[in-house]
C-alpha cells in the first residue's frame, strides 16, 4: 500500500524538513514498483560495463569484487551509475510520480514546476559497498537560491544502520555551505573537511523499500559501509525548482541533461510504455 499525501501530511512533512534539513515518508512506491526498478537497473548495468574502459571502470566499479555474499551479483559490481532519470524511460517516470512530486513542489515549488537536474544509482553491495564521506549536494550544485534544490532518495532496498544508510547532521541545512576537499587521487569525491565533519554529530536515517528521504541541499549527510549481506540499492533524485540556477558548481554540470517534470504524468505501473531513453556517455 503505497503513501496518500493530504495537506495535514505535506505540512508534517516540510515542518520536518525545514526545522532539521530532511524527513523519511514511507511507501512512496510499492513493491511492484521497486521490482520493475531493479530490473531496469540490471539490463542499464550490463549494458554500461559492457561500454566501459578502464578509466571509467576505476571509477564506477567497486574497489573490492568479492561478490560471494551478492547473490544477485552477475558479473563486476557497480558502485553507482550516474543519470538514469536521463538515461532510462522507466527511472524518468518514476521521478515524476505524482505522491514524489507533491512532497517535493510543497519544498521547492515555486508554482513552475521542478526539474531533475541530475540522478544516481547508488549499489552498496553486501559486504563491499563503500563508505560515502560527509558532503553538501549544495557545494557541487552552487546554485543561486539555496532553497531551490531538494534531494529524494528512494530506497530500492531497506535501508539499515547495518547496510549503510545514510546519516544526517540535523539542522546542518540552516548552516552555510561550507568548503569541501577532495582526496589527490579522487578529485571528484569532494567531501567536508574533517575538523567541520568532526563536530557536527550525525543521526542515522533508516529507509524502508520504498520509502524517501528527502534532504535539503545544505543538509550535511555521509553513509557507512555495506557490513551486512543485504544490498543497499537507492535512486537519488535531486530536483530543482525553475528560479534557481547553479552558478557556482563545484564540478563540470551539463545543462542539457536537465530534465523538466511534466504537469500531468500519467499514473506509474511497471508496465508504464517505454519511450526511447538516450545511451549513456561516460566523463
Amino acid at each position: 500500500m503505497t503513501t496518500t499525501n493530504t495537506p495535514s501530511s505535506l505540512t508534517q512533512y516540510l515542518d520536518t524538513y525545514r526545522r532539521i534539513g530532511h524527513v523519511t515518508v514511507p511507501n512512496i512506491f510499492d513493491d511492484d514498483i521497486i521490482n520493475a526498478a531493479l530490473d531496469d537497473i540490471k539490463i542499464w548495468s550490463r549494458q554500461q560495463i559492457e561500454q566501459m574502459d578502464q578509466k571509467q571502470r576505476d571509477w564506477y566499479l567497486e574497489r573490492q569484487q568479492n561478490t560471494d555474499d551478492a547473490d544477485d551479483a552477475d558479473g563486476p559490481v557497480l558502485r553507482k551509475l550516474d543519470d538514469p532519470v536521463y538515461h532510462r524511460a522507466f527511472f524518468k517516470n518514476l521521478a515524476a510520480h505524482k505522491p514524489l512530486i507533491d512532497i517535493v513542489e510543497s519544498m521547492i515549488g515555486t508554482g513552475e514546476g521542478v526539474s531533475v537536474c541530475f540522478s544516481q544509482v547508488f549499489f552498496k553491495p553486501p559486504s563491499i559497498g563503500g563508505p560515502k564521506p560527509v558532503h553538501q549536494d549544495n557545494f557541487y550544485f552552487g546554485p543561486n537560491h539555496i532553497d531551490g534544490v531538494v534531494t529524494a532518495w528512494v530506497a530500492l532496498d531497506a535501508a539499515t544502520i547495518e547496510n549503510g544508510c545514510l546519516y544526517y547532521g540535523d539542522t546542518t541545512n540552516l548552516g552555510p555551505i561550507v568548503e569541501h576537499i577532495a582526496p589527490p587521487d579522487e578529485p571528484y569525491n569532494l567531501q567536508v573537511a574533517p575538523d567541520i565533519a568532526s563536530q557536527t554529530p550525525m543521526t542515522p536515517a533508516p529507509v524502508p523499500r520504498g520509502g524517501v528521504s528527502f534532504h535539503h541541499g545544505n543538509t550535511f549527510h555521509q553513509s557507512s559501509d555495506n557490513r551486512s549481506k543485504h544490498w543497499r540499492r537507492a535512486v537519488a533524485l535531486h530536483y530543482v525548482n525553475h528560479n534557481t540556477r547553479f552558478t557556482n558548481p563545484a564540478l563540470p554540470y551539463d545543462h542539457t541533461k536537465l530534465v523538466p517534470t511534466p504537469p500531468s504524468p500519467p499514473p506509474l505501473s511497471p508496465a508504464t510504455p517505454a519511450t526511447p531513453a538516450t545511451p549513456a556517455t561516460f566523463p
